[in-house]
Formats: C-alpha cells, structure tokens, sequence
C-alpha cells in the first residue's frame, strides 16, 4: 500500500491519511440526511435514497482514491439534488425515472467532452463571471429550499412568499442553524453534522422525533429505485436544457473544488496546471452515471475534502477511508430514518451561505457583468429553477455585449450555449409546436 499510494513520495503516512480520511468524512457525512430528504421530495423511496446516498459517496471516493490517487472524497452533489426535485421533477414534470435518465446522458456527455478535450473550450468559453454567478445562484436557491423546510418562510396569497408562525419545529431548526454556525467558526470538524444530530436529539426531548427503536440494521434495500432510470424517456426536446444544465453545474462544481483543494495537496505544477484534473474530471462523470443509475442525482467531487487535505491527506488513501466510512454508514440507518427536515433544513442555509461567498470575485461595477450575472442568481429562486436562471444569464450576457465591442470576441461555442438556454426557456412553445407537426 505504501508503493501503491506512493505515501513516502509525497511525505505522508497511514495514520495521517486514516486521519485526514475521516475527518474528510466528518464534514460531508451531512450528506446522508439530507440527500435523501431533497430527493424523496420527488416520489423517490427515502431508505433506498440512504443506501444510494452512501452508495455512491462510497463508489465515487474509492475511484477517485485509487483510480487518480488524489485525496478527493465525491458524493451527490448540493444544488444538483435540489434541481432534480425541485427544477426537473416537480418544476418540468418530468418523473423521477425521467430525471436519472436525464442525469444518466449528463453524465456520458461530461466523459465525452473531457475525453475529446472540449471541456476546455467550453471552460474557456464561458466568462469567470457567469460561472461565479452560478454557484452564488445555487447558493442562494438551496437556502431558500432550506428556510422553507423549517418553515421560517412559506406561501403568502399577498405577497408570494411571508414569513411562517413561529413554531415548535421552526424555533427547533434556527436553534439547530445557529449551532451549526457557532461550530463553524469555531472550526469544529463535522460542524454540520453534529447540528444535524444535536437538532434531532433536542427533537426527541420535545417529543416531536421518533426515538429510534434500534441503531444498527441491515441498509434499506436499493431495489425501489435501482436500475429504475428512464433513459429513451429523457430524450426529449423539453429535457434538452436539463441535460446540459446538469453538466454545466457539475463541470463548474468540480473545476471550482479541485482549484481549491489542489494547491494545499501540492497538485499544482511548475507550470500552473493541476496535475491529474483530466482524469478527475473522469472520475466525477463515471461517479455520476453509476450514481444515477443506482438511484441519485450527479455525483460531484466535495469541497469538504479541504479539510482532510488540511490535516495532512495527500493520497488516494485518504479518499478510500472516507469511502469506506461511507460503508460503515449504511448499517446506522435507523438513525438516519428519523432525521427530520427541520434539522436538515439548516444545513442547505449554511451550505448556501458558503456558495453565495462567489459574489465577491464578480465586478458589479461593469453594467454588462452586473446584469447577466444578477438575472442567473435572482432568477433561480424566484423560479425554482436552477436551469433557468442559467438559461437567463446566458441569453442576457449575449444580448446585453451585442451592444458592446465584446461582440467581436463571443466564440461560436459561447452563441451554441446560448441557443440551448433559448430553447430551455422557449421548451413548452417548442414542445407544442413539434407535437402539432409530428
């Protein structure tokens, strides 16, 4: 294992990679509650969505670990979670089986475009900006996604959305958000989920949680929603723009992580390039179709592998422990069962607030950056649409530099993305037009 995980070559050991692969573990294991109780939302059985949930956490970290021998740990992404119930099943009426069809041809298309070396020019293409913007974008819709389900914010007939009574479970999730708070600035690790379990056992006292009547179990059978993904049904014009948001959003997922977490892994060569990225970038695809074909939406590499990376992880040893803790997880699902949305509702506020931080590194003071970057963030939660707020953000960074010299250097790639957006916004118009004519 030593010459395999080459642990002397970059001066590490087995105890510092079990280390840093635990806490790596620690500060995503929150991904266990809430994956399940995002995507459950849309129809999909929630003790199958633990075992997948762990599933492919544990699938994707063990590849990366051995496969690249990085210390990056990968599981269902946040935000891509929220656009697979909230923008594609419950928003586009697609079916659950329709969405991990939809997630299934992203995911293929990811391995092609880094296997033809067009990720580069689609990264290239696409300004800082808008991709910043995205992220904040995503930020801002899963705390929105967050404070509704602790019910600080609910439908209002006057005003669209007003703030929700001050109930039991809403005091008990902004008790639990501001836990979880406290312990990030205090720098505890796995922060977020001990608010998750301090919020649920406080929930047990109140009375309002189910005491578990057991700890450990067999995991949940997969089989509700196993191998259930609607391929042929995916391929249809008003899923166009879903694929190609899932793949844009995982691209700028993956690239903005592995940025982050390469320079403290000492990835990045002389020459500025990280080394292996191609090659996680595969990963993350290969992750995301076996993902989606047990069960979950896109598999993405975790921004928390920042934290084993500081404590010392430097190897793919690093990501197979986290993946193996993944395991070990499937066997304390009747805890998980009981973990209610109001003390999972925080951590997609928390999460939201960390994504938001992108605004800082966009130029609002250039009036053609402000508006497209503006209508992508703004648009996602007043829609409920991660895929159109790209699609707008696209479209206005378009029409808005065709009144600027920055018409002359908008490349052919960048007017293809922005007649996709078009046709992701236009959908329902196409859709009827092309069942009126066929």
């Amino acid at each position: 294992m030593k010459t395999f995980f080459k642990l002397e070559e970059k001066k590490t050991n087995f105890k510092q990679e079990i280390t840093a692969g635990i806490t790596t573990f620690l500060t995503m294991a929150y991904i266990i509650f809430v994956n399940p109780n995002i995507l459950s939302a849309s129809g999909m059985d929630k003790g199958a969505l633990i075992s997948v949930t762990c599933l492919a956490a544990a699938i994707g970290s063990i590849i990366c670990g051995i496969w690249v021998n990085v210390p990056f740990a990968m599981a269902p992404g946040m935000g891509l979670n929220a656009f697979f119930t909230y923008t594609l099943v419950l928003g586009a009426g697609a079916t659950w089986q329709e969405g991990l069809g939809v997630v299934f041809i992203s995911g293929i298309l990811f391995i092609i475009l880094t296997l033809f070396g067009f990720r580069e020019k689609i990264i290239e293409t696409i300004p800082i900006e808008l991709r910043l913007a995205i992220g904040a974008g995503i930020g801002l819709f899963i705390a929105f996604l967050g404070m509704n389900g602790m019910g600080l914010i609910v439908s209002n007939p006057a005003t669209l959305i007003g703030l929700g009574p001050m109930k039991l479970n809403l005091v008990l999730g902004l008790l639990g958000f501001l836990i979880m708070g406290i312990l990030e600035i205090k720098r505890v690790k796995g922060g977020i989920l001990i608010g998750i379990l301090i919020t649920t056992f406080i929930g047990m006292i109140a009375g309002i949680v189910e005491i578990p009547q057991q700890i450990f179990s067999f995991p949940p059978s997969i089989a509700p929603i196993a191998f259930k993904l609607d391929i042929l049904g995916a391929l249809k014009v008003a899923f166009i723009g879903p694929i190609f948001s899932f793949m844009f959003v995982d691209l700028f997922d993956s690239l903005g992580t592995i940025v982050a977490c390469a320079n403290e892994a000492n990835m990045v060569e002389k020459d500025g390039k990280i080394k292996d990225i191609n090659k996680i970038l595969e990963a993350d695809a290969i992750a995301t179709v076996i993902g989606s074909v047990l069960g979950t939406s896109t598999t993405t590499t975790f921004v928390e592998s920042a934290a084993g990376i500081a404590v010392g992880g430097r190897t793919g040893l690093t990501s197979v422990v986290t993946g193996l803790m993944f395991l070990l997880a499937l066997f304390f699902s009747p805890l998980i069962e009981i973990v209610p949305v109001f003390a999972t509702a925080p951590a997609l506020i928390l999460v939201g607030v960390y994504m938001f931080k992108n605004l800082l590194d966009i130029n609002f003071h250039k009036i053609e950056v402000a508006i497209p970057c503006f209508l992508t963030i703004i648009m996602m939660p007043l829609t409920y649409s991660i895929s159109t707020g790209i699609a707008f953000g696209f479209i206005s960074y378009l029409a808005v530099n065709m009144a600027t010299e920055m018409r002359k250097k908008i490349p052919l790639t960048m007017w293809l993305i922005g007649l996709i957006s078009l046709i992701e916004i236009a959908k329902e118009p196409i859709a009827k037009l092309l069942s009126t004519l066929f």
